[in-house]
């Protein structure tokens, strides 16, 4: 019934939201800038240039973004060399099942491609996927259609015989705008499953109801 399955990234495959958010959250204080997880969370699943868009509405055209993203990057990297790259439940599992029952596989991400790229590397994934489309590869971002239609041409499976996965409310609206099933599988912020085929408590359950493993 399916030819190919393509994930989200962050939030979907590696555990990486809540790590991004705690190192955000002290970038931003120390330069005078108390922050809410509530504005991390309205960000979850938009690419850079869009959340930056939304911190300088929320904090001020004056922002020196710049200097708290450099800390902001440096906090996530030391969180992640202090614990790994830690991976949503189920991650290793599913595709590894995956593989197996001969699916192909594909990336698509709203990051960009050298973090992106390094974060499956260091998580042991990276040799799972055939392709990762990010940020980098596209026109129009998430929610547009355009990551998954370019992970689908890629593999050279029809839109509609591709199941992707997705954390974010973002994301399950582009991999629906492109014409796939949708498995939602909710992370840091709770979901009514409104662009999804299917709302899922982790990866594997949601592969297995759809019958894919």
């Amino acid at each position: 019934m399916y030819d190919a399955v393509i994930f989200d990234l962050d939030g979907t495959l590696i555990d990486s939201e809540s790590i991004g958010i705690t190192a955000g959250i002290t970038a931003f204080g120390r330069h005078g800038y108390p922050v809410t997880v509530d504005l991390f969370h309205s960000m979850v699943g938009v690419d850079q240039p869009t959340g930056e868009t939304m911190l300088r509405a929320a904090l001020g055209a004056d922002l020196p973004l710049a200097r708290i993203k450099a800390d902001w990057q440096a906090l996530t990297r030391a969180a992640y060399h202090d614990q790994g790259v830690p991976l949503r439940p189920g991650a290793a599992e599913v595709l590894e099942l995956l593989g197996k029952a001969g699916h192909r596989l594909a990336v698509a991400t709203s990051s960009r491609r050298e973090p992106a790229e390094w974060k499956l590397e260091r998580a042991g994934l990276r040799h799972h996927f055939a392709t990762v489309v990010s940020y980098d590869c596209i026109t129009r971002p998430k929610p547009a259609p355009d990551p998954f239609l370019e992970a689908a041409r890629r593999l050279g499976a029809a839109p509609a015989r591709c199941v992707a996965f997705e954390d974010s409310e973002t994301g399950a609206a582009s991999a629906r705008a492109a014409g796939m099933t949708v498995v939602q599988v909710p992370d840091q912020v709770a979901t009514e499953g409104r662009h999804a085929t299917l709302v899922a408590a982790d990866l594997l359950s949601g592969a297995r109801a759809l019958g894919l493993i």
